[in-house]
């Protein structure tokens, strides 16, 4: 039996919803089980009852705060995250998600996204490179808005050496961007979210 996919959709407009869940009960190959929600403010309590495996999510109703916050408030468990877009949308911050599915998705494109989600995080976990403690460094000094000189003057590093550190890091997690390494250095508690809300509200200005 296939394991069961837990799926929440967190859109207000009935009509998106109601056609996304119809897409994913057609899904064959997959065993989802999805939950959806119109009010923003109840998805913080529907997550921590649901506690699914993916969220989807217009990026326009969710900051970096609040993907923040849907990671780190399910301890345990790895949420992954897709952008479900409406129109053109920032790449940076499309780039903090897992996944992208756009309102123009065949079914077909929407099959081949959540088939690309259902790899276990043991499997990730086993082909990534561990990180060394001074690109955990590097990372904290990133997600607290420090430039790459900062950072070298910190470490007592040359802007350089940082530089071949970042791309090592993007290249080991396959993130690219800020955003992308806020998220998992809270999520992985690098870092606390109160040490570096200032950052995070400053990228989304």
């Amino acid at each position: 039996m296939k394991p069961v996919l837990k799926v929440v959709i967190a859109e207000p407009s009935l009509i998106i919803r109601k056609g996304l869940l119809t897409v994913l009960k057609k899904l064959s190959t997959l065993n989802i089980e999805a939950a959806e929600v119109a009010d923003m403010q109840q998805l913080p309590a529907l997550l921590s009852w649901r506690r699914p495996d993916i969220l989807i999510i217009d990026p326009g109703l969710a900051g970096i705060s609040s993907i923040i916050q849907f990671k780190k408030s399910l301890e345990g468990l790895s949420l992954k995250c897709i952008a479900l877009q409406h129109s053109l949308a920032d790449a940076s911050v499309l780039k903090m998600y897992d996944g992208v599915i756009s309102v123009y998705d065949s079914a077909e494109q929407i099959k081949e996204t959540f088939e690309s989600m259902v790899q276990t995080s043991s499997e990730k976990e086993e082909r990534q490179e561990p990180l060394t403690e001074r690109e955990k460094e590097i990372i904290i000094g990133v997600v607290k808005g420090m430039t790459n000189k900062q950072i070298a003057e910190k470490l007592c590093l040359s802007a350089h050496t940082v530089i071949t550190h970042r791309r090592n890091i993007a290249g080991k997690l396959q993130i690219h961007s800020p955003a992308g390494l806020t998220i998992y250095a809270i999520v992985n508690k690098f870092v606390d979210i109160n040490d570096i809300k200032d950052s995070i509200y400053s990228r989304e200005e």
